[in-house]
């Protein structure tokens, strides 16, 4: 009897979908061997794409804050069956995994899906997926899922360049190249070349044995750790945990606060950001071994 695989995930743009398609193609390509089924969460209210500006900053602090929206029903097929293997695809939102992947995981129908079956996560992100990944972490364990694997694609672009690029497209809907700005998103040649990971599952599927198969997806260049980025975040959360409260707080000034944040944001990425590099740069040497330590965690399935 085949083993079953269910693909989760939520996509705007048709980024995710196309990753997490291509990891699951050495699935698709053993069908005596594999049933693959497809789980796109939709909610009841879906956001816009393109994003209208004033939308896009408004939706942080719920975002942030993980409040969830009201999803639609999963299909029939996912919730009757029991499967043997989860790839869970998601996207950041504001150092968070989005408000539809919360939605999904504090929704009735999560648990049912995803307890006692071995997960891997699949994030497609702008560069800053970390400490978003030690959030969903916790609600894997507190589902009483079986985390064995985790695959981060990331734009390559420097993080100033990025940023212009992504703020490009989910604003106007142009991903594609023009003027000095490259194509926004991570590139079709590492979408495409996402297949290796699919192979990598597989191979621990067929063997029932996914002991090894994170050091094996790190080796083969599935995750990356960007000790600047980390620190980045790391003080991101600190500041969005408070303009967040204060936003959810005074509702009657949420509209006045919203643009506020706007603008602090902006500022913090760049004429914050650059200053935060220069002692994280003169640090290295001290820190070396302390930041070899946290990639090797940060490149792993455990929650500390």
């Amino acid at each position: 009897m085949p083993k079953k695989i269910l693909v989760i995930y939520y996509s705007q743009t048709g980024q995710l979908k196309d990753i997490v398609k291509n990891i699951a193609q050495p699935f698709e390509e053993k069908k005596d061997e594999y049933s693959v089924t497809y789980y796109n969460i939709q909610l009841k209210k879906d956001f816009p794409f393109p994003w209208p500006s004033d939308v896009f900053f408004n939706t942080f602090p719920e975002s942030y804050l993980q409040i969830p929206s009201e999803i639609l029903p999963p299909p029939e097929d996912v919730l009757n069956q029991k499967f043997d293997l989860i790839l869970f695809g998601y996207q950041v939102w504001y150092l968070t995994p989005s408000i539809p992947i919360i939605s999904f995981l504090k929704s009735g129908y999560a648990e049912n899906i995803l307890k006692d079956t071995p997960v891997v996560t699949i994030s497609g992100t702008r560069n800053m997926w970390m400490l978003s990944q030690e959030k969903l972490k916790v609600y894997l364990r507190d589902l009483k899922a079986q985390l064995v694997g985790n695959i981060a694609l990331v734009d390559r672009h420097d993080n100033y360049t990025s940023v212009l690029t992504i703020l490009r497209w989910l604003t106007t809907g142009q991903k594609e190249k023009s003027g000095i700005l490259p194509a926004a998103g991570i590139s079709d040649e590492e979408i495409s070349g996402s297949v290796k990971y699919g192979k990598i599952i597989e191979g621990h599927l067929r063997e029932n044995n996914f002991k090894d198969l994170q050091p094996e997806l790190v080796k083969n260049g599935a995750v990356e750790i960007r000790p600047f980025l980390v620190r980045v975040e790391k003080v991101g959360n600190k500041i969005f945990t408070v303009w967040s409260n204060l936003i959810i707080k005074k509702k009657e000034k949420r509209p006045l606060l919203i643009k506020f944040f706007k603008v602090y944001l902006m500022a913090a990425i760049w004429i914050i950001s650059p200053i935060v590099l220069v002692p994280h740069i003169l640090m290295t040497p001290i820190l070396w071994f302390k930041r070899k330590k946290q990639r090797e965690y940060l490149q792993g399935i455990n929650l500390k």
